[in-house]
């Protein structure tokens, strides 16, 4: 893996970062590498790094878990700028930025359940890819509008995005393509949902790069397609690959100790961990718990490196 950093893509303009754990579990040590990297694509730029705890899920969301995540990144010697923000306070935010799009008249509700989301979605529509929200809702009759308003079944919000195509160069990933579906801004519990807050947060923040999983590539079309749409600047990025258990197969607890807490119950520094991270993507060799500063150097080195051809 020794490669997983050598660059595809320039290094954006400005690259403070950030770090938006949700406090619905423990950190794994997939999450803890991802924190790092961003950490260390940060200061490699001598730029900004940020803590944003994502709390919108209210029904999943313990405190005591935001703590232990704080924690956690202290152990591993990950600094940031400014104080820790939370989803939970930044509410008014996201509402100015559904009544935009609502003037922009590509808003409507949707009151879909979810069997009917993933039969819809199961059935191929030109345009989409796989799983896509069809638009099931999107031009209802006023009498299906009006009977699903007698129900008293409180409606989601979706946006038009007309199956619009994102093209973007992933600064590890290189050239990125993907199609927009009409996707969720706030749930029919009220709660907003990911992409909306994410967006609203990175620009209000000057967020520069988005330091993240590969898990979420995915939904990163959709928060481009927002950002223009809410007249934000559109971040770098760089999804860096899933740390990986036995067989190639996600962390799971059959790998063992998967958390900070359970490598240091079984004889392991915080440093030491932090080393085997660093070691995973080629900044350290097997065995090496390097100084956090030897480790800004060495990503410095290696991200701002020239990008191949």
């Amino acid at each position: 893996m020794a490669d997983l950093l050598v660059p595809r893509g320039a290094a954006p303009a400005r690259a403070d970062g950030r770090f938006a754990p949700s406090p619905t579990g423990t950190l794994h040590l997939g999450n803890l590498r991802t924190a790092l990297l961003a950490w260390l694509f940060a200061r490699a730029a001598d730029a900004r790094f940020l803590v944003r705890i994502e709390d919108l899920d209210t029904g999943r969301v313990r405190e005591r878990f935001a703590a232990e995540q704080l924690a956690d990144l202290t152990a591993l010697g990950l600094d940031h700028d400014g104080d820790v923000t939370r989803q939970s306070e930044r509410t008014a935010l996201y509402d100015a930025a559904v009544a935009r799009l609502e003037g922009l008249g590509i808003v409507y509700r949707c009151w879909c359940t979810r069997a009917e989301i993933r039969e819809a979605a199961s059935a191929p529509h030109d345009g989409l890819p796989e799983g896509a929200y069809p638009g099931t809702c999107r031009d209802l009759p006023a009498r299906r509008v009006a009977d699903h308003e007698a129900s008293g079944r409180p409606p989601a919000l979706r946006v038009r995005a007309d199956a619009a195509a994102e093209r973007f160069t992933d600064r590890l990933r290189g050239p990125v393509t993907g199609v927009v579906d009409d996707f969720v801004i706030r749930r029919n519990d009220g709660a907003y949902a990911y992409n909306l807050a994410v967006v609203v947060d990175d620009g209000d923040q000057r967020i520069g790069e988005v330091v993240r999983g590969a898990d979420l590539l995915d939904s990163t079309p959709r928060q481009r397609w927002l950002q223009r749409r809410l007249g934000l600047p559109h971040p770098g990025y760089a999804h860096v690959p899933l740390l990986l258990g036995d067989g190639g197969r996600r962390l799971a607890k059959r790998d063992g100790a998967t958390t900070l807490a359970e490598c240091r119950a079984a004889g392991r520094s915080a440093v030491q961990v932090r080393g085997e991270l660093a070691a995973s993507v080629g900044l350290a060799r097997t065995g090496e718990a390097p100084p956090i500063e030897e480790l800004v150097t060495r990503a410095r080195d290696l991200l701002h490196s020239e990008v191949p051809a």
